[in-house]
């Protein structure tokens, strides 16, 4: 795909989805802290789910020091809800004692850094950058925009590692963090996974899916 062609899908998405860049549910909000930590509980499983722990767990670990001396069961009790909570509470526990051990208390500035913590890869390390820290570096790379790359065209890949560069290579940087809020927004509300609405896509058109499937433009 052109980069022309790409971002003009990236400005129809936006103007579709105008509360995409501002949404307070996703867990891309908060305090460094929050964001790292919630993300790293957002895998396998929805924001909204997230988003029931997030008074319980920070009204008792605020910060990275009450995280790092927290009992794995207690952490487990409160995001049990969420699925792979044992593993998950460790790496939410011993996240917060590298950040009070190695980054004195606070959430590391660079992506380099932010991959040496316990649960944090790629994805993770780029929402923290942009939502919480306001930086470019990357595109996070969920199960939404890798299905959404590859169906509308941006990406032949299945490697979420060569998404995300096909992704950085097709759209400017200043872009990159906002294109995953739209691209989520999108396959939450349109491009789902097992039922794509394709008869009421603003970018049919434009879909390399929509275009070689079984449907096509009015």
């Amino acid at each position: 795909m052109q980069k022309k062609d790409a971002n003009h899908i990236y400005l129809f998405l936006l103007k579709h989805y105008p509360g995409a860049l501002a949404s307070p549910t996703t867990v891309g909000r908060g305090t460094p802290f929050q964001v790292l930590i919630l993300t790293i509980l957002s895998a396998q499983t929805t924001d909204r789910a997230v988003n029931l722990v997030k008074k319980p767990l920070f009204s008792r670990y605020g910060t990275p020091a009450a995280l790092a001396n927290a009992d794995i069961p207690d952490v487990e009790e409160i995001i049990h809800s969420l699925g792979f909570y044992h593993a998950k509470a460790r790496h939410i526990i011993a996240t917060a004692q590298k950040l009070v051990s190695e980054f004195g208390g606070k959430v590391p500035l660079t992506m380099n850094e932010l991959l040496t913590l316990p649960g944090v890869g790629r994805k993770t390390a780029n929402i923290v950058l942009y939502h919480a820290l306001g930086k470019n570096e990357g595109v996070a790379v969920d199960t939404h925009v890798k299905r959404l790359a590859q169906r509308i065209g941006f990406s032949k890949n299945r490697d979420q590692d060569r998404i995300e560069q096909d992704l950085m290579r097709l759209f400017p940087q200043e872009k990159w963090g906002d294109l995953t809020d739209v691209l989520i927004a999108h396959g939450r509300a349109c491009c789902t996974a097992k039922k794509p609405r394709c008869d009421r896509c603003p970018i049919g058109r434009y879909c390399r899916y929509f275009m070689t499937g079984v449907k096509k433009v009015e």
